[in-house]
């Protein structure tokens, strides 16, 4: 289990993003969404290194002065072509530096595995699985409910049946597509998960006692584990800064990647990347830290309201 101490939020290493080309790829995990955002970034420092407006290169690739703006902010596909023509624009003619953007382009337009849920999921989510899964570092604060990344699938379920899903069937695909995200803390090397949660979300109870009581153990189990680091935030601390709700904050190894805040909402979300409204994030998640029982501590509590139940 991560201490706080060793969960330090430090700047990623790294030199330049073209010391070494392989780097552009990122995790192979990282799926469409990370490509496009790497890709795009690439992009708009090339054509700011030469000195070319959007509107001109959006007459390179037959598109609009928007067209070149979602492309370089990642939220769209990429067509190979656009891509090449784009670059020949920008000076990129040959070499290591194209072929490895080329190829990023195709990569970026491979579905994630989480696009065979699209039909069921908010459209909001899909980007966030993008994201979660290509991050170095993950911390959560939950209100209300237990993170998910460490919710069991009995618990996953009931907290489906509170939607707005119009089957059964979509329930268990949307409890699949949960349980799916949760691979990422079995991979080789995982990415680094701190969460706080509120005592709050252990006191209410949701699918029965059944399901509490083996949410609860698996909650002991993965505060165990390597990647891991859980605190609880009792009752008792009193008032704290992140009562207005639940959000995460992504960290990535790409050093071309901001730090992004996500904020779901009930019909929508938010994505913040911009250094001030992360760092007031990461400023709130930092006081409730030290409002929260220490790490050391988190088995002992969910052992005894355990025996409570």
């Amino acid at each position: 289990m991560l201490s706080p101490e060793d969960s330090s939020w430090d700047t990623p290493a790294g030199g330049s993003s073209w010391d070494a080309p392989q780097s552009l790829f990122g995790p192979r995990y990282a799926g469409p969404t990370v490509q496009r955002l790497v890709l795009g970034g690439h992009l708009r420092r090339l054509r700011e290194e030469a000195g070319i407006t959007t509107e001109h290169a959006a007459a390179a690739i037959r598109g609009s002065h928007s067209k070149i703006s979602r492309m370089e902010h990642g939220r769209v596909g990429f067509k190979e072509r656009d891509i090449a023509d784009l670059l020949t624009l920008y000076g990129v003619t040959a070499g290591e530096e194209r072929e490895a953007l080329l190829k990023l382009a195709r990569a970026a337009n491979t579905p994630g595995w989480w696009q065979g849920y699209s039909d069921t999921l908010p459209h909001w989510v899909e980007p966030y699985f993008g994201l979660e899964a290509a991050a170095s570092f993950i911390r959560n604060f939950e209100l209300q409910f237990v993170p998910g990344l460490l919710q069991t699938e009995g618990y996953a379920r009931a907290i489906m049946r509170l939607g707005n899903a119009p089957s059964e069937e979509d329930i268990e695909r949307r409890v699949e597509a949960r349980i799916s995200r949760q691979q990422i803390l079995n991979r080789e090397t995982p990415p680094r998960l701190w969460a706080v949660m509120d005592e709050g979300a252990l006191r209410r109870t949701i699918g029965g006692k059944p399901v509490m009581r083996e949410q609860v153990r698996h909650l002991v189990e993965m505060s165990d584990h390597p990647a891991v680091t859980l605190q609880i935030l009792p009752f008792h601390a009193g008032p704290h800064p992140a009562m207005g709700g639940p959000f995460t904050i992504l960290r990535f190894a790409e050093p071309d990647l901001r730090d992004a805040v996500y904020i779901e909402q009930l019909t929508s979300a938010l994505y913040l990347d911009k250094p001030t409204d992360v760092d007031s994030y990461l400023e709130v998640m930092e006081q409730i830290c030290l409002q929260a029982e220490p790490a050391s501590k988190t088995a002992q509590f969910l052992t005894g309201f355990l025996n409570s139940i």
